[in-house]
């Protein structure tokens, strides 16, 4: 890591003490990232093909990077450093989705806290089927993206979305289950 940031080992070490710490900075800089791909969202428009672009951008970051992935869905997530870049993204994610649903392009019942499922999705895809269809993730994301426009007669989301407080206890205590043959038998 070091010598991808163009730093010395004990540069690193100093600013970072614990690799706790540099998870939970190399995630609050993502999370800042995703939070300006939102706001750049807002400034479209189109509050339909803002909040596309959206999560098309969140999504191929997810599932593009497979640290980040490892970083979003684990205890990192909870940590101090992250929560201010959390609340931000948090903040501009709903006025992203409420300003589609008021424009009636997004439908009833999806919620601002759905977006970062959608992320692990497009990363599971890209783990799953990657060395096969690195880019599978995209029909997927797609597939959402369209079962979320608004349409006349549409039935009501069945579940409703976590509340922000379950979704930070489902990231923090989500473990993969790995591939089959590292999965412990019974």
């Amino acid at each position: 890591m070091a010598r991808h940031a163009g730093v010395g080992v004990g540069t690193v070490y100093r600013r970072f003490p614990t690799k706790e710490d540099l998870l939970e900075a190399i995630f609050e800089d993502a999370m800042n990232q995703i939070a300006e791909f939102a706001e750049a969202a807002l400034r479209q428009p189109c509050s339909w093909q803002g909040f596309v672009w959206f999560v098309e951008r969140q999504c191929e970051l997810t599932a593009t990077d497979r640290g980040l992935r490892e970083i979003a869905f684990s205890k990192a997530y909870g940590g101090d450093r992250v929560r201010e870049a959390r609340e931000r993204l948090r903040a501009v994610t709903r006025r992203l989705v409420d300003r589609a649903q008021r424009d009636g392009h997004l439908r009833a019942g999806v919620s601002f806290t759905d977006i970062p499922l959608f992320g692990l999705i497009a990363g599971t895809v890209s783990e799953y089927a990657g060395n096969v269809d690195q880019d599978l993730w995209r029909r997927y994301v797609a597939l959402l993206i369209d079962g979320m426009r608004s349409c006349p007669g549409q039935q009501p989301v069945p579940q409703p979305a976590l509340e922000p407080e379950a979704l930070d206890r489902a990231m923090q205590t989500w473990e993969p289950a790995g591939p089959p043959s590292h999965r412990p038998r019974c």
